[in-house]
């Protein structure tokens, strides 16, 4: 979400927008500067906060476009943060940890990130992530934006990235709509794990990881929340995921 900044140079020149910002959750003050200065150098706009007790206020306040959260804080965790931010918006939330196990991935991604990397991770790689999150955010899916798909008791509006059963909402991050609808505009078909993984992280699926299972489960579990059923998403053994909009 971008805006244009209401003031002008000296010079007189027309407004630019405004650079992304991002709220870095981050202990680590000597990381946190390293990875600050890094980002700043990218053209994004980073503010630290090192204790899990303030970052609602922080969110509050600054409105960042993206939050990048590590997971071992003072004050409150940062899976506790994750979910306490979920509940209320859908800023996109990036989980940086030095935890690598699938556990510590799954209930992060359980609690609503859109993402994670594992410390120590290079910075291209943290900026590659964080541009690919920011870019979904603000793009239209590959439909027209004003496209609406009604399946069974299922509405997916792709202009409002919203989806509803019988009129009743689902409760959706970035991500999860990405996931839905992709899933939704081919129903019929089988998607792969790797098709998914291009879509809401821009990258290749390795055979191995993990996220996309918990996505999905998450997904699952919404749809159900909203009144839908677990098995309008079928997985396909080996092959990849298909979108019946049954239930």
């Amino acid at each position: 979400m971008q805006v244009e900044a209401v003031s002008r140079t000296h010079s007189g020149a027309a407004p630019q927008l405004r650079r992304s910002r991002v709220l870095l959750v981050e202990d680590n003050a000597r990381l946190a500067a390293s990875i600050r200065e890094y980002l700043e150098n990218h053209n994004l706009e980073v503010f630290i906060e090192g204790d899990g007790m303030a970052v609602a206020e922080r969110l509050e306040r600054l409105r960042p476009d993206i939050v990048v959260l590590d997971l071992m804080l003072p004050g409150k965790d940062g899976l506790t943060v994750c979910r306490e931010i979920r509940r209320a918006d859908r800023t996109p939330i990036l989980i940086l940890t030095a935890k690598g196990e699938d556990i510590d991935q799954v209930l992060g991604l359980e609690m609503g990130a859109d993402d994670y990397v594992v410390k120590p991770v290079e910075p291209r790689v943290l900026l590659a992530r964080i541009e690919a999150i920011l870019r979904r955010a603000r793009t239209a899916p590959q439909e027209p934006r004003d496209a609406k798909l009604n399946i069974g008791r299922l509405s997916v509006d792709g202009a409002r990235r919203t989806a509803e059963i019988d009129q009743r909402e689902v409760d959706l991050t970035t991500g999860d709509f990405d996931i839905l609808w992709l899933l939704a505009t081919r129903q019929g078909t089988v998607v792969t794990r790797d098709e998914i993984l291009r879509v809401v992280r821009g990258i290749d699926y390795d055979g191995l990881d993990r996220s996309i299972d918990a996505r999905i489960c998450r997904l699952r579990r919404k749809l159900a929340d909203a009144g839908g059923a677990e098995t309008m998403i079928k997985t396909v053994r080996l092959r990849g995921y298909l979108f019946t909009g049954e239930g």
